[in-house]
């Protein structure tokens, strides 16, 4: 390895945390997301080349391994208290009074902040890397959510040593959410999953932050904004002004609308300014959250046995609007999921005019009672996505027919079902074109077949243009066919072409994890490849045969025996095969891999593995590839440097293994 290339290495690191900052903190980025994505492959590759150099603070060391069992505990430092509400002006102004009073006469400062509508967590660094992540909770112990933190691109690995002094111990509060557009796009992908959608970004969040796959909470890309102090050793400000603007110098965000004013007066005038453009945010809000900006002055004030006594929140009144519903559609998801919206009389809600809203599933429309005609009340959900919320009953004029799901799918005019155990109506025939582009989006993705050229943008090309209609087609493209497509120049269609045979050599698992079977995703799959080893034998299988695999339930056997012998499905393995897409996987129950029922954790720097090469491969052979030691560990491999991991292992008495003892162990050469 030359000094040029780790020199690279870590400009690369440099430039990337930089352009983070710049994207997350102050919200002015330089370069396009492709460019940004560029710059982040190249120090993936970089980085798997030469393993020995991967840094736990690396921008690519964000996504954690195997998901955890359950999560941890942490004990705040400094308690985490709730905040008190108001609703109207003269609660605040009697708020400012009792500050005035207990301050005896003197007035103070306040910094009034956006309320953003998310989950409340703490993030501790010391020396400037970041240690934990935890929860709210009960206010003195909350879950430890540092994995999950860790891929969130607003939560620095590293604080920025180059702008300000970092103090040894610096924790900060802050809410992680979800902005408006990732909320609207999970919720359509659950509800074409057949899953229930989330009620708000708030509860979107919460579910995100509760998965133990930190790898699902990598794919929502939720965000995070500073809005106070944990324990700080030593604390270099003395108002809360200054703080925020420390902390936005160390590589934290804050709220972007944040504003710092002398009285009373000035506070009730931001308060209603920001009613003004709050809608037009990308996140969701509530409300201000207003505080006495000097430190002094807050301790003096001190707190109740709930909330501190120099911070309230002013939250505004959801915005609703009446009006008439015209019609139901049904739009059909990528797995064949029908969700009906509602068709409405335009009309004004919360700054925008709204003529159609989310009604879900039959099952919500049945409980609304709701009938084409009605006079119906719509809310922003979360104040972002319109939905009906109730029907005006004693507006409703005749007896209107009854809602009901589609017999036939709008799309392919195949029948529908919906199944008794789920509210949603479902199109059962994969070869419907509405579910076609998002069913070869999900085939191409990384974690598939990954076809790393073939992303969504070119697949809307490749569709419209009539070359690609199923999975088989992809392997049937030809340059020639490529340099058709519109800003589809030679050398980017020959790279299309390379990265479509890379994939052919994928494994059994990463092809049945893409094929868009209903509840199989990439442990499952894994599980049923190691298990039959070929699609010829997942074909015969019985349903009881595939329900008696482990970790393999009734309604995944029956989703997997379903797809197997539809006559769709059958077409699609055969259109593969005859393209060469049909692998194989030797076959192993997981009682017979070698670490089965294992957890075992990896440290330090190995020589021959980068860290996700190593924990997939620990995953492949039956163990779970843990973040942190504990009791329960099995054991610990330890490359070089290997730091607190290691310390933890020999504190608890865990084996520990060599890189080459755990290569012998598991016979791999």
């Amino acid at each position: 390895m030359s000094a040029a290339t780790a020199q690279r290495i870590e400009r690369l690191r440099r430039e990337i945390r930089r352009h983070d900052h710049l994207y997350h903190v102050l919200n002015k980025p330089e370069i396009s997301d492709r460019d940004y994505d560029a710059l982040m492959q190249e120090l993936i590759d970089l980085e798997k080349e030469h393993p020995q150099l991967v840094t736990p603070d690396s921008p690519t060391q964000r996504v954690g391994g195997e998901p955890l069992r359950e999560f941890g505990s942490v004990i705040h430092a400094v308690p985490m208290m709730s905040i008190d509400n108001t609703y109207d002006e003269a609660e605040v102004r009697a708020f400012n009074q009792r500050v005035r009073k207990a301050l005896e006469g003197r007035s103070p400062r306040y910094v009034l902040e956006e309320k953003v509508d998310g989950i409340a967590v703490s993030v501790r660094y010391e020396r400037g890397e970041m240690k934990v992540a935890a929860t709210r909770g009960d206010g003195r112990r909350g879950d430890d959510i540092t994995a999950n933190a860790r891929t969130i691109k607003g939560i620095p690995l590293r604080l920025r040593d180059d702008s300000a002094k970092v103090p040894p111990v610096f924790e900060v509060r802050g809410e992680v959410f979800m902005p408006n557009a990732e909320f609207a796009r999970i919720n359509e992908a659950r509800q074409e999953e057949a899953e229930e959608p989330f009620a708000n970004p708030r509860n979107a969040t919460a579910g995100t932050l509760k998965q133990l796959d930190s790898k699902i909470v990598a794919q929502r890309r939720l965000r995070f904004i500073v809005h106070g102090a944990g324990e700080v050793k030593p604390m270099p400000a003395t108002c809360y002004w200054d703080w925020l603007a420390l902390v936005r110098d160390l590589g934290l965000p804050t709220a972007e609308h944040a504003k710092r004013v002398d009285d009373i007066d000035a506070a009730i005038r931001r308060i209603e300014e920001f009613a003004k453009i709050r809608q037009t945010l990308p996140f969701g809000t509530d409300g201000m959250v207003m505080k006495v900006d000097d430190f002094a002055q807050q301790r003096d004030l001190g707190e109740t046995s709930k909330a501190p006594r120099w911070v309230i929140a002013f939250k505004y009144q959801p915005d609703q609007a009446e009006t008439n519903l015209l019609g139901v559609t049904w739009q059909v998801g990528k797995l064949g999921t029908l969700t009906p919206v509602a068709e409405l009389e335009p009309v004004l809600l919360a700054g925008t005019t709204v003529k159609r809203a989310t009604l879900h599933n039959i099952d919500q429309i049945r409980r609304l009672d709701l009938r084409v005609g009605d006079r119906v009340v719509i809310e922003k959900a979360g104040e972002i996505i319109p939905q009906v919320v109730k029907v005006v009953l004693e507006k409703r004029r005749g007896h209107p027919k009854e809602i009901e799901p589609p017999a036939k799918c709008p799309s392919c005019a195949a029948r529908t079902e919906k199944p008794s155990d789920s509210p949603y109506t479902l199109c059962i025939n994969p070869a419907c074109p509405a579910q076609l582009r998002g069913r070869l989006r999900s085939f191409c993705a990384r974690g598939q077949m990954n076809i790393e050229r073939l992303g969504p943008a070119l697949i809307d090309q490749l569709v419209e243009a009539g070359l690609v209609k199923t999975f088989a087609d992809i392997y049937h493209l030809k340059q020639d066919d490529l340099e058709k497509l519109e800003r589809m120049a030679e050398k980017s269609a020959t790279n299309v072409i390379e990265s479509i045979s890379a994939a052919r050599d994928r494994g059994l698992d990463r092809l049945l994890a893409g094929l868009g079977i209903r509840h199989v995703g990439n442990r499952v799959a894994l599980v049923l490849a190691q298990h039959f080893g070929s699609l010829a034998a997942l074909g015969k299988a019985s349903v009881e045969e595939l329900s008696a695999v482990h970790e393999i339930g009734d309604v995944i056997a029956q989703s997997v025996h379903d797809f197997f012998h539809n006559p769709a499905g059958m077409d699609t393995m055969a259109q593969l095969k005859a393209v060469g897409i049909d692998p194989k996987m030797a076959k192993k129950s997981a009682s017979d891999l070698p670490l089965a029922g294992l957890t075992i954790v990896v440290t330090g720097t190995l020589k021959k593995y980068a860290r996700p090469e190593i924990e997939e491969l620990i995953q492949k052979l039956g163990g779970r590839a843990a973040g942190s030691v504990s009791k329960k560990t099995s054991f610990v491999v330890a490359g070089e440097e290997a730091g607190s991991k290691l310390e933890k292992a020999r504190e608890l008495n865990v084996p520990v293994l060599s890189e080459k003892e755990f290569e012998a162990r598991v016979n791999v050469e």
